[in-house]
């Protein structure tokens, strides 16, 4: 039976969990309940598209098989970083911006790239933003099936 290896179009279905259990993300999701498309996620196993563990732990299975892995900080999204958090001065911001804790802006570089931070802080004088992702520094843990080999 064919397995999955490098190169290979796959679909999967998973569920991914943090070490205390807490569902972060699952392809099997209810209507509503997350922010993609449900059903099985595709990509190429070895494309850079997915975490370096979630790659690894897809290499090797065959179609309708099914395994648990544990993703390290490091094959996953890394560990947080205090530099990618910033606090803005409230004079810094549009005049009828509203922000708020928990809040996903869009920030524009000088060079015009543009990535997503998260508001952590609010206060009259300033934000407070974090560009980290919001698993890094997490292990996180996935039940994988393979679907199917494309």
């Amino acid at each position: 039976m064919a397995q999955a290896k490098e190169g290979d179009r796959v679909k999967v279905h998973y569920t991914g969990r943090l070490d205390d259990g807490t569902v972060f993300d699952s392809s099997e999701c209810g209507e509503g309940e997350c922010g993609h498309d449900h059903g099985p996620f595709e990509f190429t196993v070895g494309a850079g598209q997915v975490i370096p563990g979630f790659d690894a732990g897809v290499k090797g299975l065959a179609v309708g098989e099914s395994k648990t892995i544990h993703i390290p900080v490091d094959e996953a999204y890394g560990e947080r970083m205090e530099e990618m958090i910033a606090v803005v001065p409230r004079t810094e911001l549009p005049p009828e911006m509203n922000p708020e804790v928990g809040q996903q802006l869009e920030v524009t570089q000088q060079d015009g790239q543009i990535f997503n931070v998260i508001v952590t802080e609010v206060t009259d004088e300033s934000i407070t933003i974090d560009a980290n992702h919001p698993l890094a520094g997490q292990a996180l843990n996935f039940d994988l099936k393979l679907v199917e080999i494309l």
